[in-house]
């Protein structure tokens, strides 16, 4: 499927490289282990607006911004919508039961369960995300219920 899936893509002009090349690269990074504190290090660079603890950038602020709008609208798959409006925040799960999970300005959180729901994301890791946050203090949505709420 991946390999269809890539050729599909090439026929659009959508690569720079050989699609060899990139289902390569593809599968090694699927295949990248890490602990939660490693996963959660991996994606502090989006949270600090693209900025590494070391103070240099290893990506714009536009980037980060764009990166976890992505995350946001797309990165738990077909539950993408459902986990936007329950945790509020940007996250990317993995069929290997991880969830990374941005706070923008403040942190990156890693969880890690591997029981998948039927849209492949962590089961365990969703029910943790939504709790942490069920209250709407970092949610996106957050100014927007708080404007709402100030009429």
């Amino acid at each position: 499927r991946n390999l269809a899936l890539t050729h599909f893509m090439a026929s659009y002009g959508n690569m720079r490289n050989p699609v060899a090349t990139v289902l390569d690269q593809y599968v090694r990074q699927c295949a990248i282990e890490m602990s939660c504190r490693d996963l959660a290090l991996a994606g502090r660079f989006l949270a600090a607006r693209g900025v590494r603890r070391d103070g240099s950038e290893l990506v714009t602020c536009r980037q980060a911004k764009r990166i976890n709008a992505i995350m946001l609208t797309c990165g738990t798959y077909d539950a993408a919508g459902d986990f936007a409006y329950r945790v509020g925040i940007p996250g990317k799960s993995g069929v290997g039961g991880g969830i990374l999970a941005i706070v923008p300005g403040r942190c990156a959180i890693a969880v890690w369960s591997p029981g998948l729901d039927k849209r492949g994301n962590s089961v365990a890791g969703v029910a943790a995300c939504d709790a942490s946050f069920d209250d709407a203090r970092e949610s996106v949505t957050r100014p927007i219920a708080a404007l709402l709420s100030s009429r």
